[in-house]
């Protein structure tokens, strides 16, 4: 019989192998697996058996949300990393990036994935070129004269709510022997799944809607099997692993992903058509009005679904002072430099999620400083408009 002091640290951690099935996937944090044999450990080492050995080469945990994220999205493969920025970095990665490669980006980009590019990146001698996505013509003669690495889009820019024409991307990345890579945050899988429209590689901050409630930080890249198997390698050096304990809340926020994001995108397209209608606004940015320059693209992309649940809008003759006043004026409706979440959410793009990007290019691409980006959550649209209608009442007087 063992001591006691050999018994506090090995009793009840060797179960048997039930013959039930909980109804909720298990939370596994442990590090390291043991194996009966280990010809059958070295079998997982060597990728010839299924199985784990140790927690930045995979965790079941993880590998649950791996493949309900990766179903969404239409394919059988996705690798979970600790945030979205690192699963960015890793899909360019496995594209190829590196010194003397580049990379074609829309200059409408997340302000973070902008400093990646044009600072972290050409310290190692990468190039990155912004173009606006939406002029063909130039990204095309970018695309064949520059032969990148990669093509990185968002499917709904961030945060003047451009819509990317994946399908003519795809063919002009391909023709150069690009991959596409495309950031589908904001659009979600339940508007648009680019895989399907010949994207190599789908990102997901999946902290935002996927996750869905403001409580986890996550990212994930969805791809082909084969892609999946570079990231995996690249993963086990880098060590950028989601961690069990928010893979288990990122999974358990995915089971009630088709119903938040109905409502959510739903208060978006009336709070959109409100704030048209205020003559204190000066424009609003959102794919679902008729007004946007991309509606029938957006409609060819989404079909019926919607158009997201993201909007952004300008205050007339605002600047830094003004919006700020707007903002601490809000009630229900919360100022936080998030997205995708139950609650509600504005952001000031200038000083917040584009506050890495020089101040002249924010001007040129139209990030003005009275530019408000919104979250609509899952509240009543009714209680939604009201804050807002205070706010904007008290702004203005």
């Amino acid at each position: 019989m063992p001591r006691l002091q050999t018994l506090a640290v090995h009793a009840g951690t060797r179960q048997p192998t039930p013959d039930y099935h909980p109804v909720v996937p298990p939370l596994n944090s442990s590090v390291a697996y043991t194996y009966d044999a280990m010809v059958d450990l070295d079998a997982v080492f060597a990728d010839q058996a299924e199985g784990y050995v140790y927690a930045r080469y995979g965790n079941p945990t993880v590998a649950a949300f791996e493949q309900a994220a990766a179903a969404l999205e239409g394919t059988s493969a996705g690798v979970a990393y600790a945030s979205g920025m690192a699963a960015l970095h890793a899909a360019l990665l496995a594209a190829g990036v590196r010194s003397g490669a580049a990379v074609v980006c829309a200059a409408d980009i997340y302000g973070a994935t902008y400093a990646l590019l044009s600072r972290l990146l050409a310290e190692f001698g990468i190039q990155s070129i912004f173009v606006d996505i939406n002029d063909m013509r130039t990204v095309r003669e970018t695309v064949a004269s520059l032969k990148p690495a990669a093509v990185l889009v968002e499917t709904i820019s961030n945060p003047l709510l451009k819509v990317a024409d994946i399908p003519t991307l795809a063919e002009v990345a391909h023709a150069a022997d690009a991959q596409l890579l495309v950031d589908n945050t904001f659009a979600t899988p339940y508007l648009c799944q680019p895989l399907a429209w010949g994207a190599d590689m789908v990102i997901h901050s999946a902290t935002k809607y996927l996750a869905g409630h403001g409580d986890v930080m996550a990212g994930v890249v969805l791809c082909s099997p084969e892609l999946v198997q570079k990231l995996r390698e690249n993963q086990k050096l880098l060590g950028a692993n989601l961690a069990p304990e928010p893979a288990w809340l990122a999974h358990r926020g995915l089971r009630t992903f088709w119903v938040r994001v109905r409502e959510q995108f739903a208060n978006a397209e009336r709070v959109a058509d409100w704030l048209v209608a205020r003559d204190d606004i000066v424009q609003v940015h959102y794919p679902g009005l008729l007004t946007h320059h991309q509606h029938e693209l957006a409609r060819r992309l989404f079909g019926e679904r919607g158009f997201g649940g993201m909007l952004s809008f300008e205050l007339r003759d605002a600047g830094r002072d003004q919006v700020f006043g707007f903002m601490d004026e809000l009630q229900l409706v919360l100022s936080a430099t998030t997205l995708g979440d139950v609650f509600s959410l504005v952001l000031y793009p200038a000083h917040s999620s584009h506050r890495s990007m020089p101040a002249e290019m924010r001007a040129a691409l139209g990030i003005s400083e009275g530019l408000v980006r919104m979250s609509t959550g899952i509240e009543a649209s009714e209680d939604i408009i009201a804050d807002l209608a205070q706010a904007l009442d008290k702004t203005r007087a």
